[in-house]
C-alpha cells in the first residue's frame, strides 16, 4: 500500500482498526503527511508488529 492509498483512505482504514485492536487510541492512529514513519513507529510499538507485517495488514482491509 503506498502512501497515496494510505491518505485517501485513512479515515476508512482507521475505523477498521480501532474496531480490530480496540486498545488504539485516536492518538496512536494521528496520520500527518510526511509523518509516516512516525504513524508505523507508534503502530509497531502498540502492536508489536514489524512494518511490513503493518502494511500487509493495511493492504488487507
Amino acid at each position: 500500500m503506498n502512501d497515496l492509498t494510505i491518505k485517501g483512505n485513512w479515515n476508512e482504514l482507521k475505523g477498521k482498526l480501532k474496531q480490530k485492536y480496540s486498545d488504539l487510541t485516536d492518538d496512536d492512529l494521528t496520520f500527518s503527511e510526511g509523518k509516516e514513519d512516525e504513524l508505523f513507529g507508534r503502530l509497531q510499538k502498540k502492536l508489536g508488529k514489524t512494518k511490513d507485517e503493518i502494511k500487509k495488514e493495511l493492504a488487507d482491509l
